[in-house]
């Protein structure tokens, strides 16, 4: 914990920040892309809140207390974004074909082609390691602690994603050790499933993302510019159609909600991953400097409307007028394949992520030293914050709650009572400063680890060890 609090201090002692920024200023601000690491971790910090809220607050899924009922303040746009765990996944992947396209298309657009399919080839590489190792070191320790009953507080608490969420011991070690290789297996499979740990579901799209990434820019890094945005435009709005195809499970939408067609509960890859690259190109273009003086103008409106269509809830949209507004939208507008939960937010999330990158202004507060150390920690926070709710904070929560008969779905359960709201203010800054420490010590002392593995592997698999000597050249 002390290593935290120093952390923090240095971070706000170096931070010297200044929210204004002169002429000069906007040109720097411009070359900075640290701000999709200040993102990713506003991105990770929500995706933890969106479980809290399925598990304490489920309430602020509905966008109002029955169909024309009133709404709460945590009910209403922007502010039920604490629970609106979709946007902040597509964010995920926006910055995902952003980030892995950013160096390739920089190399390309200054004519060092082959050395921009190099770039490529070997992040693609590293970054299937950078996915896979961590996310099994996770699902290790979440199947270890499992195995010792840490999950059993919650998995008889009433907070509904804590008990959908927790796993049960295996019967013996030698089934353990199958439900870990089978749990490890089916995370990287379709239709990908995680028993111990639940938000890994995301890590073969995010994977898939990547491939996608690879495959784009293959195909397009001799393009110009402009050639090239305009073939990614069409692979993103081929990508609705065929989107359905890779996704996971597909179910009709029931025809009380609208005319009837197909919805899936795919990610929604394509989209996002394209949209990430084009921003990719429009960030190392002169229009982000060209626009930089007026962006104070239409920014701040722009982000406003981008956190109103990421606030779409994915249930009971009829219920409050401005869903329904939106819903009925989505059905003129929507391409066929579009994913009615998904829809909103993740156009949502494009455009605000394109404000971003016209705005030296939102650049310049994304970088702030807080928001980059919450970029550090982003993936074992995503990593590690299911495991430690369902253990550390269902320990400090339930501790003294008795169990209770409750009723669930015609049956009587015993269950542990949700707390009162006293216990909540004492418990939640307790586990928020456990959980950033574990995740601050995982992100210093185990990631580095995964970096040497994925070198070890790199230099291996490139032959790095093995360069054969060139044949001798003959004299005559």
């Amino acid at each position: 914990m002390s290593d935290t609090v120093a952390l923090f201090r240095s971070y706000a002692d170096k931070s010297h920040w200044k929210p204004s920024l002169g002429e000069n200023g906007h040109k720097k601000a411009l070359q900075d892309s640290s701000w999709a690491d200040g993102l990713r971790g506003i991105a990770a910090v929500f995706v933890m809140c969106s479980h809290l809220t399925l598990a304490f607050a489920r309430y602020i899924v509905r966008p109002a207390d029955g169909e024309n009922g009133p709404s709460s303040w945590m009910q209403r746009p922007i502010f039920r974004l604490v629970g609106q765990g979709p946007a902040w996944v597509a964010l995920f992947f926006i910055l995902s074909g952003f980030v892995n396209s950013l160096k390739p298309v920089k190399l390309a657009r200054a004519g060092n082609v082959e050395p921009a399919l190099s770039n490529l080839a070997v992040s693609s590489f590293r970054r299937s390691f950078r996915l896979f190792l961590p996310a099994t070191a996770a699902t290790i320790l979440s199947w270890f602690i499992t195995q010792f009953g840490a999950y059993e507080t919650a998995k008889h608490s009433d907070a509904y994603w804590l008990y959908t969420t927790s796993p049960s011991p295996s019967s013996s070690w030698g089934t353990a050790v199958e439900d870990l290789v089978r749990a490890i297996r089916t995370t990287w499979l379709y239709n990908p499933e995680n028993p111990y740990d639940q938000p890994q579901w995301a890590l073969f799209y995010l994977l898939q993302g990547s491939m996608f990434v690879f495959c784009a820019l293959l195909v397009t890094i001799n393009l110009t510019p402009r050639w090239r945005t305009l073939a990614l435009i069409l692979c993103y709005f081929w990508s609705w159609n065929w989107g359905i195809k890779l996704g996971d499970r597909t179910y009709i939408i029931p025809p009380e909600l609208g005319k009837n067609r197909v919805d899936t509960s795919a990610a929604m890859v394509g989209v996002n991953v394209f949209t990430g690259i084009m921003l990719a190109d429009l960030n190392l273009s002169r229009y982000p400097l060209l626009f930089a003086q007026s962006s104070i103008l239409f920014a701040p409106p722009l982000a406003l409307f981008a956190l109103f269509l990421m606030s779409f809830p994915s249930q009971f949209q009829p219920w409050a007028a401005w869903s329904n507004w939106l819903l009925k939208g989505f059905y003129v507008i929507a391409p066929e394949n579009a994913e009615l939960s998904r829809f909103w937010p993740t156009i949502g999330a494009q455009l605000l992520t394109f404000t971003i990158v016209m705005s030296p202004h939102f650049r310049r507060i994304l970088s702030h030293q807080w928001f980059l150390f919450l970029g550090k920690i982003s993936f074992p926070l995503y990593l590690l914050h299911g495991s430690f709710m369902r253990s550390v904070l269902s320990w400090l929560l339930f501790s003294r709650q008795e169990l209770t008969q409750m009723e669930e779905n015609g049956s009587a359960v015993m269950r542990y009572p949700l707390p009162g709201i006293p216990t909540f203010i004492v418990v939640m800054p307790v586990f928020m400063v456990i959980l950033l420490t574990a995740t601050h010590i995982w992100a210093i002392k185990v990631e580095p680890w995964f970096g040497v593995i994925t070198k070890s592997a790199e230099d291996l698999m490139f032959g790095k060890h093995e360069r054969v000597p060139s044949l001798p050249v003959r004299k005559d």
